[in-house]
C-alpha cells in the first residue's frame, strides 16, 4: 500500500477482501490516509453471489492469468513474479489501445483469445 500510496497520490479508498480486516486498516488511515472499505459476504449467502466491486479483483485475476507464467509461482524471486504481472497488464492494456486506434472508440473484445 505505500509503494500504491508512492506512485498514486489521488487513490483515497481501496477495497480489501475480508482477509484484509484488522490492523491493516488502521495503519492504512493513520499512517497513508487510506480509506480500506472491506468488502463481506453477506449475512446468510450461500454459494456464490456477486459482491460490490469484489468483481473487479475476480476479473483483473483473470486477466493476469491468461498468460501462462502468471498462473503457477515459476518466479523464484517476488520481484520477478511482480515484472511479469506488470507485463501481463501491459499487454491487456496494449491490446485495448490498439483496438481503439484502429476504430476510434474503445469497443469490447468479440473473442477471448
Amino acid at each position: 500500500m505505500s509503494a500504491l500510496h508512492g506512485c498514486f497520490t489521488r487513490v483515497t479508498a481501496i477495497w480489501a477482501d475480508a482477509g484484509y480486516a484488522g490492523q491493516l486498516v488502521d495503519w492504512a488511515a493513520a499512517t497513508l490516509g487510506l480509506t480500506v472499505q472491506i468488502v463481506r459476504k453477506l449475512a446468510g449467502q450461500v454459494g456464490f453471489q456477486v459482491l460490490h466491486r469484489r468483481w473487479v479483483v475476480e476479473r483483473t485475476l483473470s486477466w493476469i492469468t491468461r498468460c501462462r507464467r502468471t498462473v503457477r509461482d515459476y518466479e523464484r524471486h517476488p520481484a520477478h513474479h511482480a515484472a511479469m504481472v506488470q507485463w501481463a497488464m501491459v499487454i491487456v492494456m496494449t491490446r485495448r489501445l490498439a483496438r481503439y486506434h484502429h476504430t476510434g472508440k474503445l469497443q469490447t473484445a468479440t473473442h477471448t483469445r
